[in-house]
């Protein structure tokens, strides 16, 4: 790998291959602005980004601050390897980044016009016009302010005028939020997993009590909710929430789930100073809480090779007397 001190290419494109690039790459000057950047692989980043088109052939690849794409940031589909954005992405046209093998990670916050994402892992959460979410996991919500598409995916929560899902979709917050009805494909299943002890799972121990996934009945699971704001300017929108259903969330402690741990941990990414773990139950640490760790873990729920128990709304009488006498 090659080390850059500084890109000096007064050319229309600045191609990137088997380098190390410690600066930024921003233009210095208005004809700059019209600058497309192509990364061929085995690159990594140290300095912020701006290009006209910033398009990705291929992995290995790291950015280790903000990036922006001005009309479009794209990966091509059958990249490979691993490719990182550690800092927020942007774009004021699309992002797309449709993996067939490869995998993506973006380690904050995601916001464009269009934003088209499979195989990809969101620490952050993603703010667009549109949003189009495959075998993706968000760990924050996807917010779409004309629709939204989700299939086979995991997401904190999402809000946008139209949805439309397909496949297995995991909530980890209890609500969520469109103002259409929504507009599911057959056989598509909901569950939140507000109450799942993902800890155990990331340990590879055995799931506590009165813990699991809820399967939710979109239909029965949602309410008309009418939000106003300083203005009094209504919005109705329709909810989709668990919160009334989970009795044992009261009895549960949500902290002995250690599920905050994961959330946060891939939430600071490379804030954090060092490197912790969780305890298992005979002393030893578990995997250490990377990004990369806790996005294949994630990753390990959507495609079925770790399962998450169903929760039973059942609570003995006992278990209600000890906690309310």
């Amino acid at each position: 790998m090659k080390e850059m001190q500084e890109i000096r290419i007064g050319e229309s494109t600045v191609g990137l291959k088997d380098n190390l690039v410690k600066t930024a790459i921003l233009p210095k000057s208005s004809s700059e602005l019209e600058r497309d950047v192509n990364i061929q692989g085995n690159v990594i980043v140290e300095g912020a980004v701006y290009a006209r088109n910033l398009i990705l052939d291929n992995g290995p690849v790291e950015f280790k601050s903000a990036v922006y794409a001005h009309n479009e940031l794209h990966i091509k589909n059958d990249a490979s390897d691993t490719i990182a954005f550690n800092k927020a992405v942007a774009s004021c046209g699309s992002i797309v980044s449709l993996l067939i093998s490869g995998r993506c990670i973006y380690g904050a916050d995601i916001n464009g016009a269009s934003v088209k994402l499979k195989n990809c892992f969101v620490a952050g959460s993603i703010f667009a016009n549109e949003i189009q979410i495959e075998n993706t996991i968000v760990l924050g919500g996807c917010f779409a302010s004309k629709n939204l598409t989700i299939h086979n995916s995991i997401t904190g929560t999402f809000n946008s005028p139209e949805v439309s899902a397909g496949g297995t979709i995991y909530l980890l917050y209890p609500t969520a939020f469109s103002v259409e009805p929504m507009n599911n494909l057959p056989g598509t299943e909901f569950y939140n997993i507000t109450l799942a002890d993902l800890g155990s799972l990331f340990k590879n121990e055995k799931e506590k009590p009165n813990t699991g996934k809820i399967r939710m009945d979109i239909e029965a699971d949602s309410q008309r909710t009418v939000l106003v704001d300083e203005s009094d300017t209504k919005t109705l929108l329709h909810s989709y929430s668990v919160a009334s259903r989970v009795l044992v969330s009261d009895i549960l402690n949500l902290d002995d789930l250690e599920n905050h741990f994961l959330i946060i941990s891939a939430s600071l990414g490379s804030q954090i100073l060092k490197t912790y773990s969780l305890q298992k139950e005979d002393g030893q640490k578990s995997d250490d809480l990377t990004l990369p760790n806790i996005a294949e873990f994630f990753f390990k729920i959507i495609s079925g090779v770790v399962q998450i128990k169903d929760l039973s709304g059942a609570v003995s009488f006992g278990e209600l007397k000890q906690r309310y006498s």
